[in-house]
């Protein structure tokens, strides 16, 4: 089950944060902040694999973005790896209003912790039928 999703610059910002647990408000700088410190020192040749506390976190760099996926142990990292490129992909097609829609995208193919939805076409589709109704 996927725990949190981080996304962070090179200098450790964080771009957005998604909780599927219960994590005190509080608590979450620290946490967001010890994480990509170990995911942005990391170097090229490493796996994209870390254990932090009782999660395991998958992490993949993207031009100078880190996609963050803290999930527990029952999850499988080469398909969290996978659901990071595919929303990658997803944001790179539909680039325009960016925050707004990485939300939106990320609550399609994620919910309650859960992957609900992988299809990059089916996500497309779905973002492309919510754009056309705000207009």
């Amino acid at each position: 089950m996927i725990k949190f999703f981080l996304l962070a610059n090179r200098q450790g910002q964080i771009r957005l944060s998604q909780y599927y647990e219960n994590i005190p408000f509080e608590q979450r700088p620290a946490i967001e902040a010890e994480i990509i410190r170990k995911c942005v020192s990391r170097n090229a040749s490493q796996c994209s694999y870390i254990e932090y506390h009782s999660y395991k976190v998958i992490y993949r760099k993207y031009s100078s973005l880190y996609f963050i996926v803290g999930v527990d142990n029952s999850e499988n990292e080469l398909a969290i790896l996978e659901l990071i490129h595919n929303y990658v992909e997803i944001l790179d097609t539909s680039f325009e209003q960016v925050v707004y829609k990485a939300h939106f995208i990320l609550d399609e193919m994620i919910s309650n912790g859960n992957i609900v939805e992988i299809s990059k076409n089916a996500i497309l589709d779905y973002v492309n039928l919510m754009t056309l109704t705000d207009r």
